[in-house]
């Protein structure tokens, strides 16, 4: 009974992995504009061309189209719809679009973007924080110290990332908390894009820490300017990133 089961769990695991790399494979290919908008396409030749069966097929486009990025019709098949129509905020079309040529454009569109919320939810954090987050905040700042000075870039994302959750998540707004996703995949395309230097910037990490300081010690304006700070340091990084 236990080995039916284990049986049972992994062919559904290889169907979800079939499922997303079909998902991925089209994605990628809609936000490249290798598929235009406006192409039609059909289940019959998404298996085809990834040799998969019909509810595999099926399933990616069904999610494809829950971010926006095609439409289905009866008798016209899956369309796929120009950029104005699509989830730009979804994590999956970020990483794409990080993945892809215009890189460059969509990491200036995300810094912009993070200019307009990140030091108003510094300066909440700093009015409403509870003190569980003061502590996650100083660890996570910690965190990225010793990982700096190691060199271990993957556990200083880590790092950076859960600093940056928690302080959307300390302001108490649900609107701001919901960005969280939207800056983890920023920060991972500067790293995984190699946009960031081989050891970290230690007047970043110093940055962090007045935003943790700011926040625990109620500075509103204080982690409002420090957080300022490290988005105009960031876009240093972003200005020169390649096409």
């Amino acid at each position: 009974m236990c080995d039916d089961a284990a049986v049972t769990t992994s062919s559904g695991d290889a169907v979800h992995r079939l499922h997303q790399s079909v998902r991925d494979a089209l994605g990628r290919r809609i936000v490249a504009a290798q598929l235009p908008a406006g192409a039609v396409l059909t289940l019959e030749g998404i298996q085809a061309t990834y040799a998969v069966s019909r509810p595999v097929a099926r399933e990616a486009v069904r999610v494809l189209q829950s971010m926006g990025l095609v439409t289905t019709r009866r008798r016209v098949g899956i369309t796929v719809l120009p950029r104005t129509e699509w989830n730009v905020f979804d994590p999956m079309v970020i990483r794409w679009r990080l993945d892809g040529e215009g890189r460059r454009d969509q990491l200036v569109s995300l810094s912009e973007l993070r200019q307009g919320f990140e030091p108003i939810a510094a300066r909440l954090a700093a009015e409403r924080a509870e003190p569980r987050h003061h502590g996650e905040l100083a660890r996570a700042v910690a965190d990225m110290v010793v990982h700096a000075a190691s060199g271990d870039l993957e556990a200083y994302l880590e790092a950076d990332t859960t600093f940056h959750r928690v302080l959307l998540q300390a302001g108490g707004n649900e609107m701001l908390a919901a960005f969280g996703d939207v800056v983890a995949e920023l920060l991972a395309g500067r790293t995984h894009h190699h946009l960031m230097p081989a050891t970290p910037n230690p007047a970043a990490i110093e940055l962090h820490e007045k935003v943790a300081i700011a926040v625990r010690t109620g500075d509103p304006a204080g982690a409002e300017e420090a957080m300022r700070a490290i988005i105009d340091e960031a876009a240093e990084a972003v200005s020169s990133a390649p096409d």
